[in-house]
């Protein structure tokens, strides 16, 4: 189809709230997911002080709770202490690096109803992180593609490094160890599989459009299998060997303390803000540590950070073609930064932590992204037709694709997006901060309406199209489900034996108007299926 996130999705009108869905959906995580990138530019900046900050209690920051449970050699100040504590759970004192985290960093309120004002530094560098967002797409795709050289291979050559290093610390090995020994037992456990599912997803950039725009720059006859295959080996072989990385860190780290591993491993923020801070203040010449470990974040961060706004700005391109001529393409992306950027203000404020959680767990979380997969699958396989995309597939590359790929359409995928799904709200439970925090109903419920404004897309869409087609039920229910080609890529004249021969198009005979592959247009006569576009 050749178009963004929304106009794709003309391949089966009837579920055209797909793209609507998405584009939501990845406008919110663009909001939230820069965020991340502003606190690791701050500590990526703290990295270069002579003395960690986090590594000690004299800050101005620090309280009277604050307790260093081993020096930077790693040696342990209270034996008793560090065989009780870990770094995340200390029960009479706390550790400096959760000090500088909580009291520096978010300088956190009590609650979501207490914002107290902006973090000015943060302000700061979630405006620097923008900006080098928009300088990634300010151009277009083509000047995207150049960046990403950069932005994607970089941090591969630091996972190296940093695993170097990890796996010749003291207790490494017993880190790895409990990383390559899963508990099966856990597979019982629906919360795994919703977790599984939902990083999955982020991992891919499933159900955010992305994916889309990325591939409708693409030639007709590029080979997208094969790309499918190398990119799912690729990521999966990131993620394991980033586990390397970060399991030999702990490893050593629990060594250290004296404590199990589960007990050192963090989550999420808590992981990248707490643990690994807390690890390289235990090694020789911490600066460079940090300063690679956070830069690292950044780079990784902003290759997906400027993927999810590609996403969304082909969509609104694609809405608006004139948008595409400079320099309307350079003021829209700008317009659109800075609106992003003043509602990520929310999230930069003393109660912003509890903003962004909110995004996090609502706005672009598993419950949208497996609700919108499962009616992708659905579209694609069930009312399109599984059969029709494996012909086109054929027809782009060359060759019939692996027909495991059309079992996974038809049945595998939306049965486990539909069963997670379920799990997911079966076992639902509200958000809490830090286990703790309790969030008020009202923050509850417009965390839920962020997940619902994406959601109702898809089905409020086709019932206002089954409402505005004419015809009766069968005939709306037949053109909903035929494909609508561009009216850019129809050819102005009717195309002759020789015209079809050379653009590929296929003539059959008119019989049945469900029998269209890709958008049609129509004679009494003849039905005219074009191959993918001119």
């Amino acid at each position: 189809m050749q178009q963004g996130g929304m106009g794709a999705w003309k391949i089966c009108p009837l579920f055209s709230g797909i793209g609507l869905t998405t584009t939501v959906i990845v406008f919110f995580l663009n909001i939230y997911y820069i965020v991340v990138l502003a606190w690791a530019g701050y500590y990526w900046i703290f990295s270069f002080s002579s003395v960690l900050p986090w590594s000690h209690c004299d800050n101005e920051w620090n309280t009277e709770r604050c307790h260093i449970s081993f020096d930077l050699a790693g040696n342990c100040s209270n034996a008793t202490l560090c065989a009780v504590s870990s770094v995340a759970n200390i029960t009479d004192s706390v550790d400096p690096v959760i000090e500088f985290w909580e009291r520096k960093i978010l300088q956190i309120s009590p609650g979501i109803d207490h914002p107290d004002g902006i973090v000015w530094q943060l302000a700061l560098s979630l405006f620097l992180v923008w900006c080098l967002g928009y300088l990634c797409v300010w151009k277009g795709i083509k000047w995207t593609g150049k960046v990403v050289y950069f932005t994607a291979t970089f941090p591969f050559l630091m996972l190296f490094i940093l695993f170097i290093r990890g796996v010749t610390l003291d207790g490494a090995a017993d880190g790895i160890k409990f990383y390559l020994s899963p508990d099966f037992s856990r597979l019982l456990d629906a919360q795994v599989w919703i977790d599984a599912g939902t990083q999955i997803f982020f991992s891919y950039a499933i159900a955010l459009g992305a994916m889309t725009a990325l591939g409708s720059y693409n030639k007709i006859t590029n080979n997208c299998y094969k790309d499918c295959v190398i990119i799912s080996c690729i990521n999966s072989f990131t993620s394991i060997f980033a586990g390397f990385v970060v399991f030999s860190v702990l490893g050593f780290m629990a060594k250290q303390q004296g404590v199990s591993i589960d007990q050192v491993a963090e989550s999420g923020p808590g992981l990248a803000f707490i643990a690994y801070p807390k690890a390289v203040t235990q090694m020789p010449f911490p600066q460079i540590w940090s300063a690679l470990f956070f830069f690292m974040i950044m780079m990784l961060g902003l290759d997906s950070q400027f993927v999810g706004m590609e996403g969304f700005t082909t969509v609104v391109m694609d809405c608006f073609p004139q948008l595409r001529k400079s320099p309307r393409r350079e003021i829209f992306n700008a317009l659109y930064c800075l609106v992003s950027y003043l509602i990520g203000l929310t999230m930069v404020t003393r109660g912003g932590m509890y903003v962004f959680q909110l995004f996090d767990y609502y706005a672009a979380s598993g419950m949208s992204l497996l609700w919108c997969c499962f009616f992708e699958c659905v579209a694609i396989a069930w009312v399109y037709g599984a059969s029709r995309f494996y012909d086109n597939i054929e027809q782009m590359v060359g060759f019939r694709i692996n027909p495991w790929l059309r079992i996974c359409w038809t049945f595998l995928a939306p049965l486990v997006c539909g069963g997670i799904f379920v799990f997911m709200w079966v076992n639902f439970k509200p958000v809490k901060y830090n286990r703790v925090y309790v969030f008020p109903a009202w923050a509850q419920g417009l965390g839920l309406t962020m997940a619902f404004s994406s959601m109702i897309c898809i089905p409020l869409t086709c019932f206002i199209k089954l409402l505005t087609t004419p015809g009766t039920l069968k005939q709306r229910l037949a053109r909903l489900r035929t494909p609508i080609l561009m009216p850019s890529r129809v050819p102005n004249h009717w195309p002759d034996a020789e015209f079809l021969k050379e653009v590929g198009y296929h003539a059959l005979s008119h019989r049945k108007q469900n029998s269209v592959l890709f958008g049609c247009y129509q004679t009494p006569r003849l039905l005219i299926l074009p191959f993918m576009n001119v």
